[in-house]
């Protein structure tokens, strides 16, 4: 197993299977996990967020516990950061305190992968900037795996703020991994240049794919990261693109609403289609824990999760 996952392109197809599967067998007893595995004991994971974070930082601290590794959580509010401390020097700091794993997340592209440079613990990217978030895409993947037998020929439409966002970058190279057919909706000025070249279709027209999509993706508009008038107003935006009750009985009987939260309520998706049985957005959030409990697991304990013994 790799010993860091900076991009989702560091796993090929076997890799990200492999991660799935013991996803579920930790899973095994039901989307909440209560169990606790001694693999990690002794095993150090320090979380490294200079950007705010609910799910993704509390997910990591959660997987690694119940694997019993001991977990630091480092922001960078009430650091030294905030007297000026660079990144390196804070990664020499973490190294010399003898810490197995770094998970960092950064609103500078690329900081992982030179954080990685810096330390020979291994480090997980959990979303740098504006690159890449490869844990969102395989707890992603693993979601759509339990509603869709393959991913061959799935049809994934991933609406919105593509331009903005690390999540559509590691989903939309996860998913052809896989072998799922990926398109872009939305409005072109959130569109990247580049986004041509990745080998995916690209529309502005959301009600003609939403009628043929096995999941619909609803990425969440960036206005942190605007610094211009990309739409003309949200109200706009949401008309336009958003997925309302009328758009969301449009979708296939068997299609599936995603989102990697948090959810602008309004905007890119209305408070009844956030609610339906087909939208698994609380699924994802809970398939999470699991997830990243496998790719703990296979980076640091490298054992098959099924031959392991829970702590009673």
């Amino acid at each position: 197993m790799i010993a860091s996952l900076l991009s989702i392109r560091d796993l090929d197809r076997a890799g990200i299977e492999r991660i799935l599967a013991e996803a579920a067998v930790f899973q095994k007893d039901g989307p909440r996990i209560t169990r606790k595995y001694p693999t990690l004991r002794g095993k150090t994971v320090v979380n490294l967020f200079y950007e705010a974070s609910t799910r993704t930082r509390t997910s990591f601290e959660l997987a690694a516990k119940r694997l019993s590794a001991d977990v630091v959580n480092f922001t960078a509010g009430g650091s030294a950061v905030e007297k000026g401390e660079s990144l390196k020097d804070t990664a020499r700091t973490i190294e010399a305190m003898g810490v197995d794993l770094i998970v960092c997340r950064h609103a500078s592209s690329g900081a992982p992968h030179r954080l990685h440079e810096w330390v020979s613990a291994g480090v997980i990217n959990a979303g740098d900037g504006m690159h890449e978030h490869p844990t969102q895409a395989l707890l992603d993947l693993y979601t759509m795996r339990q509603h869709f037998e393959s991913f061959d020929g799935l049809r994934v439409a991933i609406v919105g703020d593509v331009l903005h966002s690390r999540v559509a970058r590691s989903e939309i190279w996860g998913l052809q991994t896989m072998g799922a057919e990926v398109t872009l909706v939305g409005p072109p000025t959130l569109m990247p240049p580049q986004a041509e070249g990745w080998g995916v279709e690209v529309t502005p027209d959301v009600d003609a794919v939403l009628p043929k999509a096995d999941v619909v993706y609803l990425l969440r508009m960036q206005l942190e990261r605007m610094d211009a008038g990309y739409v003309p107003t949200l109200r706009e935006y949401a008309r336009l693109w958003g997925l309302d009750a009328a758009r969301a009985a449009m979708l296939k009987e068997d299609a599936i609403i995603m989102h990697p939260g948090p959810m602008n309520r309004g905007v890119e998706i209305a408070a009844d289609p956030a609610e339906l049985p087909r939208s698994v957005i609380t699924s994802q959030v809970a398939n999470g824990v699991a997830v990243r409990m496998a790719l703990l697991y296979l980076m640091l304990g490298g054992r098959d999760a099924r031959a392991e013994v829970p702590v009673e």
